[in-house]
């Protein structure tokens, strides 16, 4: 089970953008994730008339490693570590680990 996924808020631990808070995109692959507007790089595109693509400098944002970020509890208002438990249907869930709380979004 994934601890960060989809959809979830996460906030930036380390680097250039170092207590950023976005959504996470997507998951690029198993340690890397797009965050929206976290490591935002000037991309430079060439032209290209077939696809009607004009060329230029644009802004993209590029994948983050997933040990540089840490899902944000909205209720400490800080970003927290998440372990998985056993719910009573016996389902996994995610919590976090400094309350025990379940996040947001799992079935409780």
């Amino acid at each position: 089970m994934n601890k960060i996924r989809k959809g979830d808020e996460v906030i930036v631990l380390s680097g250039r953008d170092k207590k950023k808070r976005g959504i996470v995109l997507a998951r690029v692959d198993k340690d890397h994730l797009l965050v929206e507007g976290v490591n935002v790089v000037k991309k430079h595109l060439k032209a290209n008339p077939m696809a009607n693509n004009p060329g230029g400098i644009i802004n993209k944002t590029m994948p983050i490693h997933i040990s540089n970020v840490a899902l944000f509890n909205s209720t400490t208002n800080k970003g927290e570590r998440v372990g998985i438990k056993k719910n009573d249907d016996g389902n996994n869930v995610r919590i976090f680990r400094s309350s025990g709380d379940v996040v947001v979004g799992d079935k409780s």
